[in-house]
């Protein structure tokens, strides 16, 4: 009896299941129609040659929808997008932005529509192809900013000509007056990975820690990553923080004695999405062409594309690592310091921004 209960439902059930995917199937061909027929998606994006080479060819071939790619600081172009919507203009259909941007301005200034009612591919809603078990979504309220990469960020590197390893067992020993003079430090009072880092510094290690390092240890300071590179390389400052990760990466291939110092037993491995979080703004000029773009960036091929063009850690399951150095792939069960955490990023960094331009002006 049980058995017949059973083949019944499952005889009630299937024909259900097959009527629902195929209407799911076919309001998503209509989707693809009515996105062709908006002939294109307009973005924002990393000023990556490499992505906006092959994320706009990708997308083009798998659906035949052109991209206009505006690649650059995500901060420069909003002064534009307030003017335009202050006259009533909406240009711009999806950003791939830095959290400080989408959190201090897109999220804040409401510019942004739900995204998460926006996924409808069964690879995208599925969550056992992510590595957190299910979609990560950086706002509070679960359904705006879509992180789909998550690298683990070197925070020192050293020139090995002039610094060993062992010199540097712990943070604080970037403090012995050895180095002072010798370290290069991005700049900590911008809205990048400068405000990140001396946030960081400033939270898990003190005040005082960040006065000495900032101040007393003279550092050389500049928001031109390839020029912190360029005096690892050289050893003008062979301790460095800030520097251009692919940079150096190269050069370290091409046998330059730079190595990377992974961690400290009293400061935390960094993680970061860098540019990899999407978001949708509202009134989109291409609205369905915005649907198919969040759906496919968030699939298997999409996030591999774009991992792989900005040499980045996906946050799915499903994609192929094993391009990426090892190093920058975070471990299950091990504890890192987020910088791209809402909460640090909404009220600490800020505070910390503020508190290093009065300090560096003293």
């Amino acid at each position: 009896m049980k058995r017949f209960l059973a083949t019944a439902v499952l005889a009630l059930t299937l024909p259900a299941l097959a009527a629902a995917q195929t209407a799911d199937n076919k309001s998503w061909e209509q989707t693809l129609a009515a996105a062709r027929a908006e002939g294109k998606l307009v973005m924002s994006g990393p000023p990556s040659a490499e992505l906006r080479r092959t994320l706009p060819a990708a997308f083009e071939k798998r659906y035949g929808i052109p991209i206009e790619y505006i690649g650059g600081r995500t901060s420069e172009l909003t002064g534009k997008l307030r003017a335009e919507r202050a006259a009533g203009i909406y240009s711009l259909d999806v950003a791939m932005a830095g959290i400080q941007s989408l959190a201090l301005v897109f999220y804040r200034e409401k510019m942004l529509q739900p995204l998460r009612p926006m996924l409808v591919l069964p690879e995208v809603t599925d969550g056992s192809k992510w590595k957190r078990g299910s979609l990560w979504f950086s706002d509070p309220d679960d359904k705006f900013i879509l992180r789909i990469s998550n690298s683990v960020t070197t925070m020192f590197h050293i020139n090995t000509t002039k610094v060993k390893q062992e010199d540097l067992r712990t943070a604080k020993d970037l403090l012995d007056p050895k180095w002072k003079g010798k370290i290069a430090l991005q700049d900590p009072t911008t809205s990048g990975s400068g405000g990140n880092q001396a946030a960081h510094l400033y939270y898990q290690l003190g005040e005082d820690f960040v006065k000495k390092l900032y101040v007393d240890q003279a550092p050389m300071i500049s928001r031109d990553t390839r020029q912190i590179t360029d005096w690892l390389a050289r050893g003008t400052t062979p301790i460095a923080l800030g520097a251009d990760d692919a940079e150096v990466d190269r050069l370290r291939k091409e046998g330059m004695p730079i190595a990377l110092l992974h961690q400290f037993p009293d400061l935390y491995t960094e993680v970061s999405a860098g540019f990899g979080q999407v978001a949708v703004l509202d009134k989109p000029p291409h609205p369905n062409a915005a649907k198919v773009f969040v759906n496919w960036i968030a699939s298997k091929e999409g996030g591999e594309v774009y991992a792989r063009a900005m040499d980045v850690a996906p946050t799915r399951n499903d994609i192929d690592e094993s391009f990426l150095p090892p190093e920058i792939i975070p471990q299950a069960g091990a504890k890192y310091f987020d910088t791209f955490d809402w909460e640090f990023t909404v009220t600490k960094k800020e505070f910390v921004r503020k508190y290093m331009r009065q300090l560096l002006r003293q």
